[in-house]
């Protein structure tokens, strides 16, 4: 759980009702000891720099290029894409997609979504979109896991996955069971 911004008390509850221990990860040498991360939500030019500042952004890069599992939840998932429309934004470039930022609105135009998820099963999972991105591009080896709106808003390629939504703030951990028994303990291959 990456700790320099963001939901990471809910994510480390989530990821603990789930079965999984969750460390806070500030520091190279604590990315070197999970088995996977989730970069959550916040606020992502302001992320970018705070990578930088602790060098953080290589090693990431670097140990999700290796198989690292990584998911990033809405500004997570904008600071894992390869490009951001629209703005002249640094990323990470981890997964291959083009994301916009706060496409759904402003934040008075925030909303919890029943969302139809079928990798999680029939019962809609209740996305809490703030301030949301959503993906205007998917490359060739991107799985679309869900939609809202006619746009990609769950995503997956190989050992990254990216949510615009926010899981951790619902009660419902399908989302951190799917990203701990599909990317954490299934080690698909890196992207």
């Amino acid at each position: 759980m990456l700790g320099v911004q963001g939901d990471v008390a809910e994510h480390l509850s989530a990821l603990a009702d789930s079965g999984a221990c969750g460390l806070t990860v500030k520091t190279p040498a604590q990315l070197a000891a999970v088995d996977g991360l989730i970069i959550p939500g916040g606020e992502s030019t302001t992320v970018i720099r705070l990578l930088e500042r602790f060098g953080l952004d290589e090693p990431i890069v670097a140990a999700v290029r290796a198989g690292l599992p990584l998911w990033g939840t809405c500004m997570g998932l904008i600071v894992a894409a390869r490009e951001v429309v629209g703005v002249e934004q640094r990323t990470l470039g981890l997964i291959d997609v083009s994301v916009r930022r706060n496409a759904f609105g402003r934040q008075t135009a925030s909303a919890e979504v029943p969302l139809e998820i079928p990798a999680l099963g029939s019962e809609p999972f209740p996305a809490v979109f703030i301030r949301a991105p959503w993906v205007e591009r998917a490359g060739a080896g991107v799985e679309i896991v869900a939609t809202y709106a006619g746009h990609g808003v769950f995503v997956r390629q190989g050992n990254v996955m990216g949510t615009s939504f926010h899981p951790e703030l619902t009660g419902d951990r399908r989302v951190h069971a799917y990203f701990v028994r599909e990317l954490v303990e299934g080690k698909p291959a890196a992207a």
